[in-house]
């Protein structure tokens, strides 16, 4: 859980569902091992399909088509959680799994890579989530609603913006814990942004080339039809009434 800020900094997939553009599934997801909360059937092909989608909407940039709308869920090993660990933030708890009905429109995600600068704001979106606890099953409920600042399609600011969370108190703390010195101090703040930043830049294109290549194809089409046209063409004239 406290990879919900602090890991997602780090995994080289962390924008496997979205956004930060890719950030908000990274920020209530990210992608990273199971471990003894089986990883529930279809997570990972679930995370791939919204993945694929969200990148082919930064690759191509077209204003036109569906919004990113994903059904998530994804599972964390107690062990990958404590990988994040800090010396102000320690994770006494088991494994953990989140899920969440992930919707971004797609106005807002291509306005954050096209505009000059575009400030990307996120509804709220609530995770539900078990975290094992004392060899038990917590239920957990984190509503977050991230922001991220882009100028000239790069991003350079993010906040967590972590707005409510229901759950066992230790559990509640840590979350709270994590989100504010991240959103206050900017404690991930810095790779956060570079993680963003690759995802976009390099990720998108490595995995899914096919998308650029349909782009161009698309542009190379509407530009052989402009040039298609006759140059001189121009409508016939009218006739002058009066025969003048």
């Amino acid at each position: 859980m406290m990879r919900i800020s602090a890991r997602f900094a780090r995994s080289p997939v962390h924008m496997r569902a979205l956004t930060a553009v890719a950030a908000l599934a990274a920020l209530l997801l990210g992608a990273l091992p199971a471990g003894a909360l089986d990883e529930q059937s279809g997570e990972a092909k679930l995370i791939k399909s919204c993945e694929e989608r969200l990148c082919t909407m930064l690759l191509q940039k077209n204003p036109k088509g569906e919004d990113l709308k994903c059904e998530l869920s994804k599972t964390w090993a107690k062990t990958t959680i404590k990988e994040a660990e800090t010396r102000t933030m320690k994770w006494g708890f088991g494994d953990a799994r989140c899920s969440v009905q992930l919707h971004v429109p797609r106005a807002t995600i291509i306005a954050a890579l096209t505009k000059p600068e575009h400030a990307f704001e996120v509804a709220p979106h609530t995770a539900e989530c078990v975290v094992e606890q004392d060899g038990e099953a917590r239920p957990v409920k984190a509503t977050l609603a991230p922001k991220i600042v882009f100028r000239n399609g790069k991003a350079e600011k993010v906040w967590v913006n972590l707005k409510h969370i229901k759950g066992p108190a230790g559990i509640k703390t840590s979350l709270w814990l994590a989100a504010s010195l991240s959103d206050s101090i900017g404690i991930f703040h810095r790779p956060m942004i570079k993680s963003i930043n690759r995802f976009i830049d390099k990720y998108c294109p490595q995995h899914y080339p096919h998308a650029l290549q349909t782009s161009a194809s698309s542009a190379k089409g509407q530009a052989s039809d402009v040039a298609s046209k006759p140059a001189g063409a121009t409508r016939p004239p009218v006739a002058k009434k009066g025969g003048g």
